[in-house]
């Protein structure tokens, strides 16, 4: 049997007492610092509203559909800051649907042409700017008769969206047509359009399978086909 001396003895024992005390100390400590900290409380922020106080604006740039401000802002909550915005009149989306021919599977009005900002032929709704003054409907009924011919008996409003609020003023605003006849289409110079009169269960196909990359289209056709399945149940 190995022999410890008393000495190593109350070595080990000092260093042991050594060890513990700071450890006791230490958990002493940590709770009495828990014990005079406040309990924290579920603070609901307050909620901002108002609108933004505009300081200064500045146009720096004008086209034909659009124009772009730098504009010095207060927003709610006290944001002080300079904002680059692009100005635009807002535009109308026509979800123009056809009933009859097969109403449970109805079809979708389409159209295809290229988008040079997008680098690519794109099908789409048929879409376009709201001139000053203009009221939607009769925004849509031109539109829809310039870019395809068709006239709608039947009009309502759909859904809104902004189509990037972050920094362009835009908002899309879809409306439902029906009661479709086809007549001759105007459309401007500069555009080449194809019409495409298509099920809905394929545009959502389309949709599905990422054939479809056109943001108004995604949400129109999405919405009307959410629509249709909560009428059903």
């Amino acid at each position: 049997m190995r022999h410890i001396s008393p000495r190593c003895s109350e070595t080990s024992g000092r260093f042991a007492i050594g060890l513990v005390y700071p450890i006791v100390m230490a958990t002493k400590r940590s709770a009495t610092k828990s014990a005079s900290k406040p309990a924290a409380k579920n603070v609901t922020p307050k909620k901002l509203t108002g609108k933004a106080r505009t300081l200064s604006s500045k146009t720096v740039y004008k086209g034909k559909v659009f124009w772009i401000t730098r504009d010095e802002v207060v927003e709610p909550g006290g944001v002080h800051a300079t904002r680059d915005v692009i100005r635009h009149n807002g535009s109308v989306v026509i979800l123009a649907v056809d009933t009859k021919t097969n109403p449970a599977d109805p079809g979708i009005l389409l159209i295809r042409q290229y988008r040079h900002a997008a680098g690519q032929f794109l099908l789409e709704l048929p879409a376009g700017r709201i001139e000053p003054g203009e009221k939607l409907i009769p925004a849509g009924k031109r539109e829809l008769i310039e870019e395809t011919g068709y006239r709608a008996k039947k009009w309502s409003k759909h859904v809104k969206y902004f189509a990037s609020p972050g920094f362009l003023t835009e908002a899309m605003n879809i409306l439902l047509a029906e009661d479709l006849t086809l007549g001759e289409a105007t459309p401007e110079d500069d555009e080449r359009i194809e019409l495409h009169m298509t099920p809905l269960s394929e545009v959502l196909r389309l949709i599905h399978t990422g054939k479809i990359h056109d943001g108004k289209t995604l949400i129109g056709v999405l919405y009307y086909d959410s629509l249709r399945r909560t009428a059903r149940r």
